[in-house]
């Protein structure tokens, strides 16, 4: 347990200063394809997103940890886990939503774990789109990717993905995505009752 130390404990802080190093690296190796420009765009994006990506303390965003807590930052498409003894602390990047109106941001929590879901488009996105599939199972072609957290509010997930080129942009519907090894990980800290901030 932290005991009120502002500051992370050192094998957290290294944990995820490490990860957060290969992040950087990655994003600042990649190369501009020139033929592109959409592609081009994102990166150039993704690179300004870096400096915002990065470790956070829980206490301007939560009273407790009770039950972990997750922080989704929209502007810097990152995701923070806490876990409740102040143990854990996970740093991801995120797909965000792709416009303001489809982005819902205040207190939520994890109601329903499930690994393997399927998935069906809301009634706004059979409006925009009536092309939609009704309903897409479990597999590669599941928007919702490996695993999925339920959110109390209808509709909002935090889930995987298998397209990976969607992670670091505004490409999603209104669910925050990561990448399926990740929300993997996220899973198995998570539990029903962990508290969201979507800011």
């Amino acid at each position: 347990m932290n005991n009120g130390n502002p500051y992370l404990p050192r094998r957290v802080f290294l944990a995820g200063a490490a990860s957060l190093t290969g992040s950087v690296v990655l994003a600042q190796n990649a190369k501009l394809p020139e033929d592109d420009p959409q592609e081009t765009r994102a990166l150039k994006t993704s690179r300004r997103n870096i400096s915002s990506f990065r470790m956070l303390d829980w206490r301007p965003y939560f009273k407790n940890l009770r039950n972990g807590a997750i922080l989704s930052d929209i502007s810097s498409r990152a995701l923070h886990f806490w876990s409740e003894d102040e143990a854990v602390y996970k740093l991801y990047p995120t797909s965000v939503p792709m416009t303001d109106d489809l982005t819902r941001k205040g207190r939520t929590e994890v109601v329903r774990k499930v690994v393997g879901p399927s998935w069906r488009p809301t009634p706004e996105m059979r409006k925009r789109d009536p092309e939609w599939p009704e309903f897409i199972g479990p597999g590669p072609d599941n928007p919702l990717g490996s695993h999925a957290l339920y959110l109390s509010w209808t509709f909002y997930r935090i889930h995987g993905t298998h397209d990976t080129r969607k992670i670091g942009r505004r490409s999603s519907s209104g669910c925050i995505g990561l990448y399926n090894e990740q929300i993997s990980q996220l899973f198995e800290l998570t539990k029903v009752g962990t508290q969201v901030l979507i800011i």
